[in-house]
């Protein structure tokens, strides 16, 4: 709906491109922007999809006219189910049908542009490197983190903390990544550490160079740029929540 195949991505690195640029945007549209989602899915609106754009961003728009459509289509119709089930559950039934759009957009392009057996296998890999919008959304990504961490640490017989760095682990509540003295064993030691936590915002994983702080509802982990919080800022916040856990208190 949004690109046209004619002027699409050509390689193999530019369709992984385009799928983490839509990719990143569904996330948002599910975590840290889900108020705005969730009201933009009115059940009394006609048949409306879910679009992850290349840009990293989103929009909820009825389906394309033409058939066929330029591009492969989102689920239609999420908003009729909006209000017949738990707010979680229907969350999790949109990332589950992004997934499934996102992976044949991606192949889509492939095909089109003559992907060959080892183009798709890399292009696959490439994908498959990434958790889906649906561990990311569900948090399935950061237990599968703390899992591989923890047989991880178990095996080296190292006492190091798993995945996530707990408030009680990394200054507090929140985390700078890289202390400006630190001795560069420090750092390697870090990034090992945490290498595997994921942002709740945008799925990306964790960067010793970049400051994260941790929601006290959910515990996931969210770079402050994706939630628009400062280390000032976060100095002076007693309990962090996530827009997302704001949000579901918030509504009534």
């Amino acid at each position: 709906m949004d690109a046209n195949p004619q002027f699409g991505p050509r390689t193999v690195e530019e369709v992984f491109r385009d799928f983490k640029g839509r990719r990143a945007g569904l996330i948002k549209a599910l975590t840290t922007d889900v108020e705005r989602f969730y009201q933009q899915c009115d059940p009394d609106k006609e048949n409306l999809c879910l679009y992850g754009l290349p840009d990293e961003q989103w929009e909820v728009n009825l389906p394309a006219e033409e058939v066929p459509p330029e591009l492969p289509e989102p689920a239609l119709g999420i908003n009729f189910a909006r209000d017949g089930m738990q707010e979680k559950d229907w969350l999790s039934l949109v990332a589950v049908h992004s997934d499934a759009w996102l992976l044949a957009v991606a192949f889509y392009f492939g095909a089109r542009f003559g992907f060959d057996k080892a183009d798709r296998k890399r292009l696959f890999n490439m994908i498959n490197d990434l958790p889906t919008v649906f561990e990311v959304v569900t948090g399935s990504a950061k237990k599968q983190s703390k899992e591989k961490s923890s047989v991880s640490n178990h095996s080296s017989n190292k006492s190091k903390t798993n995945s996530a760095p707990r408030g009680s682990d990394v200054q507090g509540k929140y985390s700078r990544g890289v202390l400006k003295d630190e001795d560069e064993d420090g750092l390697d030691e870090e990034e090992e550490d945490h290498g595997d936590t994921l942002c709740g915002a945008c799925g990306e994983n964790y960067g010793a160079d970049e400051f994260w702080i941790c929601c006290d509802i959910c515990e996931k982990w969210f770079h402050g740029k994706c939630v628009k919080i400062t280390p000032a800022r976060a100095e002076h916040i007693k309990q962090y929540k996530c827009p997302s856990c704001t949000n579901k208190r918030a509504r009534p």
